[in-house]
């Protein structure tokens, strides 16, 4: 039916309501129990129904929703079972992504738009490490420097330990040490490839909610094999995307079906070691943002992977089997199974531990938001392929994608690198100036005000030969002077003093 989606069989027929689809959800499950199939139903009946679904495809088993399926096997078996008679093969319209741009079109964002809080868990950052990148940011705000690459960042940053002084007094201590140890990380990150995603042309998050011509919703793919060997640089990056959807979509209260389904596997990755605000703001985020139309999923091995402010908020629930080995595991099941609507027909707790492959037990929200009482199920057969898709296949998929073309070619415009760069050359332009001028003042007895007027040569030349011929003069007349002296005494001395 358009208003609902088959999840599978069992002692009756288990569906998802669309209308209750923004309400999020839960699929859980241990290693090989087949939470990757039932993400693929689901995802397959949201684009069916014409609601565009992203997914992060960390085992690259998600790549055959581009590609039909084909009935046989142990699925064949199962359709069977579940009396499913209406199978056909069938390709979802599908987009593919990748933060490296190796296979799919390239992610990225501005450090602007990540933003501090974020980029300091990405750095991993201590709280004085933190407080330095946020000074940094705050004057590239207010200076007008645009953040859009990692070359800005590492600028902003050296520019922040020059003005250290100023900055400290304005905004509260910034030590060099914060300073460097943020630019080692940052190189770090460079080096692991993180460089490619920040930059522009920045990603435009409603191409995430592309629909065909025919009304269908496109699965968009995000190759993430790679992406998940950085944990935190995977992590953030859902957490982006969900607080720019938060931000960016209107309020639409609950629709008829949601405008956006994010499937987030290996879910545990966005809670570990997050600090108390953070885990605040993804609480936040999950709650609200149901009312802009969006369902969120969280894939992962268990619930006790999911913080329980956030499992609280998860209303359809798909549960696959668990192992209990130890006794932390055995509370968890114990956790697991008081989840659930209880049914008086079997003990869930037993249930769980006895799941086979492709079984699960489901719950989802009635038409008045009330959890179903939980069932066992065995999961329908995927109408696409289940698996990786083919290289060639994927090429295809790619080149007939309609945002082909859009990002795959890196723009790198006039920002804060060229500005801070251009600013210090313009300072060091000036310091030479400075010091190559000669000086035109000697130095002087007396007051600037008060020194004599300078002469040219011309001027001078009359004066020195007037103090010249004086000179002269003045010798010659202390020469006779003398002589005369000199006579008289000689005179006195032979004839006496008086003649």
């Amino acid at each position: 039916m358009d208003d609902k989606i088959f999840i599978g069989g069992g002692a009756e027929p288990q569906y998802l309501l669309l209308k209750r689809a923004n309400r999020h959800g839960l699929v859980a499950g241990a290693t090989g129990t087949g939470k990757t199939v039932t993400l693929q139903i689901l995802a397959e009946g949201f684009a069916r129904a014409g609601v565009p679904v992203f997914a992060a495809d960390v085992k690259s088993d998600l790549s055959g929703v581009g590609a039909a399926g084909a009935l046989q096997g142990p699925f064949a078996e199962r359709a069977k079972q579940i009396g499913m008679t209406d199978y056909t093969g069938e390709a979802c319209p599908t987009i593919f992504w990748d933060l490296f741009g190796l296979r799919g079109h390239p992610i990225r964002a501005t450090g602007e738009e990540m933003g501090s809080p974020l980029l300091s868990r990405l750095l991993e950052l201590s709280e004085a490490q933190e407080g330095a990148l946020a000074v940094a940011f705050k004057m590239a705000s207010e200076e007008g420097l645009p953040i859009l690459d990692l070359k800005d960042l590492q600028s902003l940053l050296t520019a922040t330990a020059e003005r250290r002084e100023e900055l400290s007094a304005k905004y509260g201590l910034v030590s060099p040490q914060s300073i460097g140890a943020i630019q080692r990380k940052l190189l770090q990150l460079e080096n692991e490839g993180a460089d490619k995603f920040f930059g522009e042309p920045a990603l435009d998050l409603f191409d995430f909610m592309k629909t065909r011509a025919d009304g269908k919703g496109y699965i968009n793919i995000l190759s993430a094999e790679k992406l998940i060997q950085s944990p935190r640089l995977y992590s953030t990056f859902l957490l982006w995307m969900l607080s720019e959807l938060f931000e960016k979509l209107p309020e639409v209260g609950d629709p008829e079906k949601p405008k956006l389904v994010f499937f987030f596997d290996e879910a545990h990755l966005l809670f570990t070691d997050a600090p108390p605000a953070l885990l605040q703001r993804i609480e936040q985020v999950v709650r609200l943002i149901r009312s802009k139309g969006v369902g969120v999923y969280f894939v992962t091995q268990s619930p006790a992977d999911i913080p329980p402010n956030v499992l609280a908020q998860l209303g359809n629930r798909v549960q696959h089997a668990l192992r209990a080995y130890t006794p932390t595991e055995r509370k968890a099941i114990k956790a697991a199974a008081e989840s659930f609507r209880p049914n008086p027909a079997f003990k869930t707790e037993d249930v769980i531990t006895e799941l086979g492959i492709g079984e699960a037990l489901v719950s989802t929200l009635d038409a008045k938001g009330t959890p179903t009482e939980v069932q066992r199920t065995l999961i329908r057969p995927p109408y696409s392929k289940v698996g990786p898709i083919a290289d060639a296949d994927r090429a295809a998929v790619q080149q007939a994608s309609p945002v082909a073309g859009k990002y795959d070619t890196t723009i790198d415009r006039h920002s804060a690198h060229e500005m801070l760069q251009k600013k210090a050359e313009q300072i060091q332009k000036q310091k030479q100036d400075d010091e190559e001028k000669p000086s035109l003042r000697r130095p002087q007895s007396y007051g600037e005000d008060h020194r004599p007027a300078q002469r040219t040569t011309a001027q001078r030349a009359p004066a020195r030969s007037r103090r010249q011929s004086y000179a002269e003069t003045t010798v010659k007349q202390v020469g006779r002077s003398a002589v005369n002296t000199l006579v008289r005494e000689m005179v006195k001395s032979i004839f006496g003093k008086k003649r």
